[in-house]
């Protein structure tokens, strides 16, 4: 199969992935898509929204649509890590004779839903980590490997709600994306409760499995970045930093400190298949853009001076990204294709 048939066949899978999760589903249309972008590229999410607003829905839409094993962990103060990663727990055998065996927790399976996951304690929180960027878990030094595909989906309500947690930095990174989830029209509030009238169950049908999901994600690595646009994107990452040179007067005003590394690499992977599901073969600067707000609003802090102007994170990367467009094109090449190879292929890894 060539590449055209490839991308064909790709857009074909994501218009039913779509289709299927509009019949459990009203609105959220960007919400969706960029959910579906992070499943393919191998990324975590995070919902942001008040409660109510069809979070949970939409991730128990996609274990269904998505034919993959799911499990729910409901965080709440008293949880554990052990109640998330699993433990281990003493046995008798056949013969009597006592043992150690590994009890698997709920985080092992394909697509897992953090359902208010600011409400869990720090403790808890840190047994997130090694799970959402090795996919793997080490209980009493043994590691135990995680099934691909996998995902953590995570809801949270805003922080300033009462019995919430604010996320570590170390782990906020490690989602892909930060999507709020806003509330709905007034019409989308009528075909809500239409909806519900009918039945409160999802009808979605399995469209793709993991298999599927993960040939989607290897032709997305295959798909072309330019070092113009590649540029473009890491200097907008470069621009979050107000100690660097590269930032200009945005930063300076009103970021107390920028994005990690982690930024560069979701903006590759993610605008590869955004490109894909675009029907491209090539990424392109409004990829860049148009993935710049779920990318870098949870990576970035911005100061008191930003606060007091009654600025949002999304209003300074707002600005971030007027600043970027004007140099759009004017990348320096051979900062990125050291001794003049192309480093394109290595974009898209993590």
């Amino acid at each position: 199969m060539d590449n055209k048939a490839k991308i064909e066949q790709f857009s074909r899978s994501i218009a039913e992935i779509k289709q299927e999760i509009k019949k459990d589903l009203v609105g959220q249309d960007d919400i969706v898509n960029n959910v579906i972008i992070a499943i393919i590229a191998g990324g975590n999410v995070l919902l942001e929204g008040v409660p109510g607003v069809g979070k949970t829905r939409l991730v128990r839409a996609l274990g269904k649509v998505l034919k993959l094993p799911f499990s729910r962990i409901q965080f709440t103060p008293d949880l554990m890590p052990s109640d998330v990663t699993g433990t281990n727990v003493i046995e008798k055998d056949e013969k009597g004779k006592l043992h150690s065996v590994f009890r698997k927790g709920p985080i092992f399976a394909n697509l897992v839903l953090a359902d208010e996951i600011n409400r869990a304690t720090p403790k808890t929180q840190s047994a997130m980590l090694e799970v959402m960027q090795e996919h793997k878990v080490t209980v009493t030094g043994e590691t135990h490997k995680l099934e691909e595909p996998f995902f953590v989906l995570a809801t949270q309500n805003p922080i300033e709600q009462d019995g919430t947690y604010p996320l570590p930095e170390a782990q906020m990174d490690r989602f892909m994306f930060k999507l709020l989830v806003g509330f709905p029209s007034v019409r989308e509030l009528a075909e809500i409760v239409n909806m519900t009238q009918v039945t409160l169950e999802e009808t979605a049908n399995s469209v793709v499995d993991g298999k599927t999901i993960l040939e989607m994600r290897e032709l997305a690595k295959t798909v072309l970045v330019l070092p113009d646009v590649l540029y473009y994107a890491m200097r907008l990452v470069a621009r979050t930093h107000p100690e660097l040179d590269e930032c200009g007067e945005t930063a300076k005003r009103y970021i107390k400190y920028g994005c990690s590394p982690r930024a560069c690499q979701a903006f590759i992977t993610a605008a590869k298949v955004r490109a894909l599901i675009e029907g491209r073969y090539n990424v392109s600067y409004d990829d860049i853009d148009a993935l710049a707000y779920p990318i870098l609003r949870h990576r970035m802090k911005i100061n008191y001076t930003a606060v007091n102007e009654r600025l949002t994170v999304d209003d300074v990367i707002t600005k971030l990204l007027i600043e970027n467009q004007k140099d759009k094109g004017s990348g320096k090449l051979d900062d990125l294709q050291p001794n003049g190879d192309n480093q394109d292929s290595k974009s898209g890894d993590n």
